[in-house]
């Protein structure tokens, strides 16, 4: 990993979710009606949500998940509910103070969240990992590199997204560039299906690793793809 480019990177992630984008996020993922393009985003979101837990095994009872970049936490209430254990961690303070917010009695008990660096140590090790849209802003050789961190302390599964280096897909973040700031999230990185297991059999800590499930969700503005690595 190039630690200058992972951390300006992750600084500029930081600064867009807690400074400029908190209250389009928190319509984002709320029930209020939306415009067109962000109507889409919320659909292939919650479309991809459901397909990585289903991902996830039905019973989750005496496993620990961590929801790396948990957003509002949506994604750690329905593993919490399955009877996990889940560490769901986000750079932005303030994303994670309305996820507190939101957050369900029946599973208030069962997720910790946090504000913070999903490599840290400090976490802990788990069963399952899920970055759900949170590696889609960095160079491919810094996201394999950070997931390949996380894959150390993880014993089953990591799930994540990565945005699909398409024509198609190129074409449509040119014509974002085009909406207001406030529509759109800024430094997509399209990454490679190839590219991604290249890099992995490069990493030692890897090995013992190997892509299982993917899947394309494409829904108006938002094209996001899914996979799976699982330890062997």
């Amino acid at each position: 990993m190039n630690e200058n480019t992972y951390q300006e990177r992750r600084g500029q992630i930081e600064t867009y979710f807690d400074r400029t984008a908190v209250a389009a996020w928190e319509k984002l993922t709320s029930d209020a009606p939306l415009g067109r393009v962000r109507s889409t985003v919320r659909a292939g979101r919650d479309n991809m949500r459901a397909t990585l837990l289903s991902w996830l095994p039905s019973d989750l009872q005496g496993k620990r998940i961590l929801d790396a970049g948990c957003g509002t936490g949506a994604l750690s209430i329905e593993a919490a509910r399955r009877g996990a254990e889940v560490v769901a961690i986000d750079l932005s303070p303030t994303l994670v103070d309305l996820a507190r917010s939101r957050l369900p009695a029946d599973v208030a008990s069962k997720i910790d969240f946090r504000s913070g660096d999903m490599l840290d140590a400090a976490l802990g090790k788990f069963d399952h990992v899920v970055a759900m849209d949170s590696i889609i802003h960095y160079r491919t050789e810094d996201a394999v590199s950070a997931l390949s961190k996380l894959a150390e302390r993880t014993s089953s599964s990591i799930l994540f997204t990565f945005a699909p280096r398409t024509p198609l897909l190129a074409c449509m973040i040119a014509i974002g560039r085009l909406f207001p700031r406030g529509d759109r999230a800024p430094w997509l990185e399209p990454m490679a299906q190839e590219k991604i297991a290249a890099l992995m059999a490069d990493h030692a800590s890897l090995t013992n690793w190997a892509p299982a499930r993917t899947q394309r969700i494409s829904s108006g503005f938002y094209k996001s793809q899914a996979m799976e690595w699982c330890k062997s």
